[in-house]
């Protein structure tokens, strides 16, 4: 009979794993960080193509991996003339080359030197680019979408055979919204392979508050996002012209930055609005979230782009009905998936700035059903999007794919 264990036994190891990304880490992927850092059943290492903002996102085990030039074919100056200077295509094709096979980052070294038990790559574009270096290595991963790179290159049909390539070698294909799940779908993903994989939202971070109307009709609208084509600025501009004589008080701002600002700012002036509609920059937490207790709506007009770039469900968004913020948004991508128009907000057909201007006036005239929509946002977010129970279902997860990866056992 075997000795019971000690109590003064070390725990057991946890399974490695390996987060794989291309920058580590942007400003609006905090959704990504609270995955990585929140982990309690995997001892999790980051391997990044490049690192920003690390002081924004303190994580102790990532590695930037080194980035490799392809060799130079050696030895016959003829073939070098001809692809360098005829055919114009350098470097050459690999197979003129006589050096060892190629990979642009030493990623197949530090996954063998690591020995995880599998790797999580995020975002589905960066898995075709890493597809070579993962079937090098050998160990069984999974992919993560977040939203444009369901449609991200699938004009190219190249592309969409790698990207089908991966589908058939990753154990299991994640994505944050159903939408993005039906996308994926239609680009030939195995739907045994899919699973829904809800962003994480650390509720204490976000305490709620009933909303109420406030005295001089000086209402707080906001909108934390990027300033890119999908977030549907210059729809909220259109609606926010028809809002703002009926409230001339009324004050809008934007929580982020992006591209687009100038020509943002630019509408803004054409259309009068220098007074009531502010861009505030990129927020830490803490500051978001003061902008959000400050506010009395929230406003996400997503809209597809014309290169059909759309939303999963913004973590924004899910972070702002946390501190129980009424929801103005659009019947866009993942959005209905966590707003049901209402109940705990209102949706609106996209780029239509009457219907939007319409549902936030309905809500500013109602009182009663503002609060009432503010209460069943913190509560609905609180049931469906809490980090705990978001990371639980993500390492359920790796274990379905490390259960994969083993071989039958003898019966």
């Amino acid at each position: 009979m075997s000795e019971p264990p000690s109590l003064t036994s070390a725990p057991p190891a946890l399974p490695g794993l390996v987060s794989l990304c291309g920058t580590w880490l942007k400003p609006e992927m905090q959704s990504l960080y609270r995955q990585v850092a929140n982990l309690q059943r995997y001892q999790n290492t980051v391997l990044t193509e490049q690192l920003q903002h690390p002081e924004r996102v303190p994580f102790p085990r990532v590695t930037v991996m080194e980035r490799r030039l392809r060799p130079r074919p050696k030895g016959n100056f003829i073939l070098r003339f001809w692809y360098k200077h005829v055919v114009q295509q350098w470097p050459p094709p690999r197979a003129i080359t006589s050096s060892p096979e190629y990979f642009p980052y030493n990623l197949p070294d530090l996954l063998r030197a690591a020995n995880p038990a599998l790797v999580h790559v995020y975002y589905g574009h960066k898995a075709v680019k890493y597809l070579d270096m993962l079937r090098a290595w050998g160990g069984p991963f999974l992919v993560s979408f977040h939203g444009v790179d369901v449609v991200k290159f699938t004009s190219d049909p190249a592309y969409v055979a790698n990207l089908q390539s991966v589908f058939h070698q990753a154990t299991l294909i994640l994505a944050r919204s159903q939408s993005l799940l039906d996308g994926l779908l239609a680009l030939g993903c195995p739907p045994d392979k899919l699973r829904l994989n809800h962003t994480p939202i650390p509720l204490d971070a976000f305490p709620a508050a009933v909303r109420t109307p406030p005295e001089n009709g000086a209402w707080r609208l906001v909108q934390a996002c990027r300033l890119i084509p999908k977030k549907g600025l210059f729809t909220t501009l259109e609606a926010l012209r028809l809002v703002v004589p009926h409230f001339p008080h009324l004050q809008f701002s934007v929580c982020g930055s992006g591209p687009l600002k100038d020509s943002f700012l630019a509408q803004r002036d054409a259309l009068g609005l220098q007074a009531n509609v502010h861009i505030l920059g990129w927020m830490d937490q803490p500051s978001l979230l003061r902008e959000f207790q400050r506010a009395h709506l929230f406003l996400h007009p997503s809209e597809l782009t014309d290169l059909a770039d759309q939303e999963g469900i913004p973590n924004s968004m899910l972070e702002a009905m946390a501190t129980g913020l009424p929801v103005v948004a659009t019947h866009h991508g993942g959005i209905p998936e966590a707003v049901t128009s209402g109940h705990d907000g209102l949706l609106v057909p996209e780029r239509s700035p009457r219907e939007l201007a319409d549902a936030i006036l309905a809500l500013l005239r109602n009182p009663a059903q503002l609060a009432s929509f503010s209460e069943a946002a913190a509560h609905s977010v609180r049931q469906h999007f809490g980090l705990p129970a978001s990371v639980a279902h993500l390492e359920d997860c790796y274990d379905e794919v490390r259960a994969a990866a083993r071989p039958p056992q003898p019966r």
